[in-house]
């Protein structure tokens, strides 16, 4: 190449970079997710995302009030990665634990003092388990809690006392079925709010939108045709990863299939709605797919306890976090598979994804019908 077709060559290519960059400057939606989307990503894994465990409620049954388990307890309250919540009862204890407003359970038992003098008293500690990271932290900051309370009595050496530790709900230990369950989420809300994001949108870009509302269908028929399709194959995404996590990761299901398919259905339609809803108000679908992307997808993985535990971040984040429905979603899945069917959560889950469902719907239904008094 000689230098003249080298001058031609740079020319059109700088002419060319000249016209992108200003199209890319007409096209708000892109700068915004070149610009805005790294810097809500990096607020949100800087910021709010945190595997670091801190102010662990602990219920304390302690059976054997003494000089060295008030000691024990007061440390605690010295601690700030834990705060002591003291019971009457292990059904007490066991009631706030299933409810999820305890971490763990410290159990001084009755004959402790007795044990003490006989060097073999011991303490028990349970871990709430399904998230594997927290339970072993919580484990380890109980433990030198206790040592440093001993330590201080001069205790140390001189009086052994062995930890009982048990994993409640994760008897495996495995973070696998921690993250299992939020997969079957992933998978729900790629189908139900990814692929028909683009639905409606494709419509108008092909023009055959204005062919249906020239017919006699209605907009509720026209929702239904949308929904059903992709409400059947998000159910064949759903089995399929059910299987996968019951047959291949050995994920247990301590609760009833009863509550996970409900509960699938639910969040299922309500990521349908979501998807719809983006759809039938955007006419174009690279702009729908990056909203839905902003709204369902990167929420979903990143805010809903998918990835860490929510009680580890600023009250600010886990109130975003709780009003998105991957979160409810979730908590159920998890609970079915790990902890059993605790259904005061589980109503109250059942009633919040309905909420959503039927919200996202009638905003569809109502824009559609909008649109459609337009044309």
């Amino acid at each position: 190449m000689n230098l003249t077709s080298f001058k031609n060559s740079w020319r059109r290519t700088a002419s060319l970079t000249v016209k992108e960059t200003r199209q890319l400057m007409r096209d708000k939606s892109s700068i915004a997710m070149g610009l805005l989307l790294p810097l809500l990503l990096i607020f949100i894994f800087g910021y709010g995302i945190s595997l670091d465990l801190t102010d662990a409620k602990v219920a304390v049954f302690n059976q054997s009030p003494g000089k060295v388990t008030n000691a024990i307890v007061e440390g605690f309250r010295g601690s700030p990665y834990i705060t002591p919540f003291p019971v009457k009862s292990m059904k007490e204890a066991e009631t706030l634990f299933d409810d999820g407003k305890v971490r763990g359970i410290v159990v001084f038992p009755q004959n402790f003092q007795a044990d003490l003098m006989n060097q073999k008293a011991k303490i028990q500690i349970i871990v709430y388990g399904v998230d594997t990271t927290s339970a072993n932290s919580l484990q380890n900051y109980v433990q030198q809690s206790v040592l440093i309370s001993l330590h201080k009595l001069g205790m140390q050496n001189s009086t052994p006392i062995v930890m009982e530790q048990r994993l409640w709900y994760n008897a495996a230990n495995s973070s696998t079925w921690y993250f299992v369950p939020g997969i079957i989420a992933i998978v729900l809300t790629l189908v139900g709010t990814f692929l028909t994001a683009l639905v409606i949108a494709r419509e108008w870009e092909r023009g055959t939108m204005e062919m249906l509302f020239s017919t006699p269908v209605t907009t509720t028929e026209i929702l239904l045709s949308k929904i059903i399709p992709y409400f059947l194959l998000g159910l064949g995404g759903f089995i399929i990863t059910l299987e996968a996590a019951l047959l291949v990761f050995k994920v247990p299901m301590e609760g009833s299939f009863f509550v996970i398919l409900v509960s699938s259905i639910l969040y299922l339609l309500t990521s349908l709605g979501i998807g719809l809803l983006i759809s039938g108000g955007l006419k174009a679908q690279f702009l729908a797919c990056q909203i839905a992307l902003l709204v369902s997808f990167l929420p979903s993985v990143l805010l809903s306890g998918f990835v860490f535990d929510l009680r580890n971040v600023p009250d600010f984040i886990a109130g975003v976090a709780y009003a998105l429905p991957p979160t409810y979603f979730i908590e159920l899945l998890r609970g079915a598979f790990l902890s059993g069917d605790n259904w005061t959560v589980i109503w109250k889950d059942w009633a919040i994804l309905f909420l959503y469902l039927t919200v996202f719907f009638y905003l569809t239904n109502k824009t559609l019908k909008k649109t459609l008094e337009k044309k």
